[in-house]
C-alpha cells in the first residue's frame, strides 16, 4: 500500500487525525488506533460538510448531536474536538492521552471533555444514547416549534462498529427507533469486519442491512470508506430520508495505511509499535513529527469556529424573534433547556395521613408522578410493556409515537437494556426529565445502561416496581431479594425505598432535585398503611426518627419499605411491656450518608448499641447499621411461589418475628 504524496488538502487532513490517534495511542503505549485510522474519512465529511456545532459553545442549544458509540475508538473524537476548535481540549491533553486527569480519557466521558455528548465505551450504550437524543430532538421540536419558527431542528449522528451491532441492546433501541420513525437519526456503520479475536466471521455473519431494513431504517451501502464523494452524498441523502432513520454501511479497512496491521485484529485494541508507526508514515506519506499538525491543516479545519459563531447567531435571531411572537414558549424554553425547575413545583406533591386507605407504593408513585406531570411539563416517560403494572401512565398525555411526538408517554416495549440507555441521552439532551419503569427484578437487564447513568451524571429516574419477595406467586424469578442491595453499590445512584405515599412523595422530591444522579425507586406491589410521623422532607436526610421514647432509647428498629409498619406495630407491644424504643425509617442509605456526624449520631446514636434492622431481601450492607450486638430480618436466599403474604410470613416478616427478635436483642 503506498499513497501518492500529491494528495489534496482534505486527504492530508483525514492524515491529520489519523495521526494524532496514532501518536497518542503510541505515547499512551494503549489505546484503539485502528478504528481511528479507518474511520477518519467519514468523520472527516460528516464534521466538515454536515455538522452544525459551535466549538466555542459547546452547549449551544441547536448543535447537531454526535455519538461515538464505537467508543474505543475516542482518539478519533478528541482529535476532532481539537482540530476544529474546541477549547475543552488541547494539544497537551491529546499528548497525555489516558493519563490521570487528562481531558482525552480512554473511552469519551461527557463530564470530562466539553463536546462529548454522552459517555461511550461499552458497545451498543451509544447507538441507544443517539436513539434517545433523535427521540428528545422530536419531542421538544413537537412541542415548541412553530410556523416560520424551528428552533429545534438538529440531527443525530452516530458512528457505530460491529460489535454495537453485535450487542442486543443495539437491537432493542434500533428496532424502536424504526418504529418511531426517526428521521433526523442518522448512523454511520464503521463495517471493517474485525473484531478483537479476529474476522467477524467467527460469530457474526448476518446481512446487517437487510436487519436495519427490516427494523424500518433507511439503508444505504458503500463499498470504499475512502470514497470522500460517495460519503457526502450518502449522508445528504439520508438528511433527505423525513420519515425514517437512516443507517449507512461503510466499508472500511481497520488500521488503514499500516503495511503490516491494516485488516488485522491487532490494529484492533493495542498501538501499533514505533516501526509500524515510521512504515505508516511512509505508507500515507505524512513526513511529520508527532503531533505536529500543519498550519494549512490547522487553518482549514479551524474555519469551524467562524461557521460555528455564524451557525448560532443565526439561531439566536431565529430565537429572539420567536421570543418576540411566543414570548411564554420561549420563557418555558429557556427554562427547560437549563435544567431550572419551576418556581413552587414542590407544592403539588401530595400529602397523606393516617386515615387515607392503605395502597401499594407502586400506585402512590403513579398518583405522585401524575401529579408532578402537571407542574413539570419537561417529565416525560415510560415503561417497557408494564405501564399497567408499574402505574406509570400520565393520564394528562397521549401517547409518543411516529407523527405524535409532543406525547408524553413513552412506549419502549419489552427492551429495558435499551430503555434506560434512551433516557439517559434524553437527560444529557437536555429540556427534558424522564422516568423509565419495569419490575425491580428486570433492573438487571438494564444495569449496564444504570451504571452508566451514574458515571455520566444522568438524573434519569427509575421506577422499579414488585420489589420484595412479597410479589408472591410469580415465585423467585421474579421476586428480587439481591436487586436493593445491587442499586445502593453503584456509586452516584440514589436507592429509595419509600414505606408510604409521604415517602413516595418524598422520594420524587430527591429524584427531581438531584438532576446530576440517577434514583431508583423500589415499589411495592402488596398495600400498605400510612404511617403516624412519615415524612416528605425525612426522605431527603436518607433516614430520620419515625417515633421515638422519652428519654434515651433501649433499642432501635430500622425499617425500610412494606416492612417500616411492622417495625411501628411491635415497638408498640415493647412500649407495653415498659421498654423505650425508637423506630428510625431508612428509605437511602446513600442520604443518610451524606448528613453530617450530628445528623447521624442523632438518628442511630453511638451507645444505643440494641439495634434490629428488618427489609425484606438480603441481609448484605445492615451490619454496618446494626453493629455487633444488632439483629437482621431479612433473607439470604431466593424466594417462594405462593401468595406473597404467605411468602412473607414464611421468612420472618411479621410483627410477632420482629418483636422476638427484639426482645432476643434487650435480651
Amino acid at each position: 500500500m503506498a499513497i501518492d504524496v500529491k494528495q489534496s488538502l482534505e486527504e492530508r487532513c483525514i492524515n491529520s487525525i489519523r495521526f494524532l490517534s496514532i501518536d497518542a495511542i503510541e505515547k499512551a503505549k494503549a489505546g484503539h488506533p485502528g478504528m481511528p485510522m479507518g474511520t477518519a474519512p467519514m468523520a472527516f465529511v460528516l464534521w466538515d460538510k454536515f455538522m452544525k456545532f459551535n466549538p466555542r459553545n459547546p452547549v449551544w442549544a441547536n448543535r447537531d448531536r454526535f455519538v461515538l458509540s464505537a467508543g474505543h475508538g475516542s482518539m478519533l473524537q478528541y482529535a476532532l474536538l481539537y482540530l476544529t476548535g474546541y477549547e475543552s481540549i488541547t494539544l497537551d491533553d491529546i499528548k497525555t492521552f489516558r493519563q490521570l486527569d487528562s481531558k482525552a480519557a480512554g473511552h469519551p466521558e461527557n463530564s470530562v471533555t466539553a463536546g462529548v455528548e454522552v459517555t461511550t465505551g461499552p458497545l451498543g450504550q451509544g447507538i441507544a444514547n443517539a436513539v434517545g437524543m433523535a427521540m428528545a430532538e422530536a419531542h421538544l421540536a413537537a412541542r415548541f416549534n412553530r410556523q416560520g419558527f424551528d428552533i429545534v431542528d438538529h440531527y443525530t449522528y452516530a458512528i457505530m462498529g460491529d460489535g454495537c451491532n453485535m450487542e442486543g441492546i443495539s437491537h432493542e433501541a434500533c428496532s424502536l427507533a424504526g418504529h418511531l420513525g426517526l428521521g433526523k437519526l442518522i448512523a454511520l456503520y464503521d463495517d471493517n469486519h474485525i473484531s478483537i479475536e479476529g474476522s467477524t466471521e467467527l460469530a457474526f455473519t448476518e446481512d446487517v442491512a437487510i436487519r436495519f431494513k427490516a427494523y424500518g431504517w433507511h439503508v444505504q451501502t458503500i463499498e470504499d470508506g475512502n470514497d470522500l464523494e460517495d460519503i457526502g452524498r450518502a449522508i445528504a441523502a439520508a438528511k433527505a430520508v423525513k420519515d425514517k432513520p437512516s443507517m449507512i454501511k461503510i466499508r472500511t479497512t481497520i488500521g488503514y495505511g499500516s503495511p503490516n496491521k491494516a485488516g488485522t485484529s491487532t490494529a484492533h485494541g493495542e498501538p501499533l509499535g514505533n516501526e509500524e508507526v515510521q512504515a505508516t508514515r511512509k505508507c500515507l506519506g505524512w513526513e511529520h513529527e508527532p503531533f505536529d499538525i500543519p498550519e494549512d491543516i490547522l487553518n482549514y479545519f479551524r474555519r469551524a469556529i467562524d461557521r460555528g459563531v455564524g451557525y448560532e447567531k443565526q439561531w439566536n435571531d431565529l430565537f429572539n424573534n420567536y421570543k418576540a411572537e411566543y414570548p411564554e414558549e420561549a420563557a418555558e424554553f429557556e427554562r427547560i433547556m437549563s435544567g431550572r425547575l419551576p418556581e413552587g413545583w414542590e407544592r403539588v406533591l401530595p400529602v397523606f395521613t393516617p386515615d387515607d386507605k392503605a395502597e401499594a407504593t407502586r400506585s402512590l408513585s403513579g398518583k405522585v408522578l401524575n401529579a408532578l406531570a402537571e407542574a413539570l411539563p419537561e417529565l416525560m416517560g415510560g415503561s417497557a410493556d408494564l405501564a399497567p403494572s408499574t402505574k406509570t401512565l400520565l393520564k394528562s398525555s397521549s401517547d409518543f409515537a411516529k407523527g405524535a411526538y409532543a406525547n408524553r408517554n413513552l412506549h419502549f416495549g419489552v427492551r429495558e437494556h435499551a430503555m434506560a440507555a434512551i433516557c439517559n441521552a434524553m437527560v444529557l439532551h437536555g429540556g427534558i426529565i424522564p422516568y423509565c419503569a419495569t419490575f425491580m427484578v428486570f433492573a438487571d437487564y438494564m444495569r449496564g445502561a444504570m451504571r452508566v447513568s451514574a458515571i455520566s451524571g444522568a438524573g434519569v429516574l427509575y421506577v422499579l416496581t414488585h420489589d420484595s419477595i412479597g410479589v408472591g406467586e410469580d415465585g423467585p424469578t421474579h421476586q428480587p431479594v439481591e436487586t436493593l442491595a445491587s442499586m445502593r453499590i453503584i456509586p452516584n445512584m440514589l436507592a429509595i425505598r419509600p414505606a408510604d405515599g409521604n415517602e413516595t412523595s418524598g422520594a420524587y422530591k430527591v429524584a427531581m432535585e438531584n438532576r446530576h444522579r440517577p434514583t431508583a425507586l423500589a415499589l411495592t406491589r402488596q398495600n400498605l398503611p400510612h404511617l403516624p410521623g412519615s415524612s416528605i422532607e425525612g426522605v431527603a436526610k436518607g433516614a430520620y426518627v419515625l417515633r421515638d421514647s422519652a428519654g434515651t432509647p433501649e433499642i432501635i428498629l430500622i425499617g425500610t419499605g412494606s416492612e417500616l409498619s411492622l417495625c411501628l406495630a411491635a415497638a408498640d407491644q415493647l412500649v407495653a411491656d415498659g421498654h423505650s424504643v425508637r423506630v428510625v425509617s431508612m428509605p437511602c442509605w446513600e442520604l443518610f450518608e451524606e448528613q453530617d456526624a450530628d445528623y447521624k449520631e442523632a438518628v442511630l446514636p453511638a451507645a444505643v448499641t440494641r439495634r434490629v434492622a428488618v427489609e425484606a431481601g438480603v441481609s448484605y450492607g445492615w451490619q454496618r447499621y446494626v453493629g455487633s450486638e444488632g439483629e437482621i430480618i431479612a433473607l439470604d436466599c431466593f424466594g417462594v411461589s405462593a401468595p406473597g403474604k404467605v411468602c412473607m410470613e414464611k421468612f420472618g416478616f411479621t410483627v410477632d418475628n420482629v418483636l422476638a427478635t427484639a426482645r432476643k436483642v434487650l435480651r
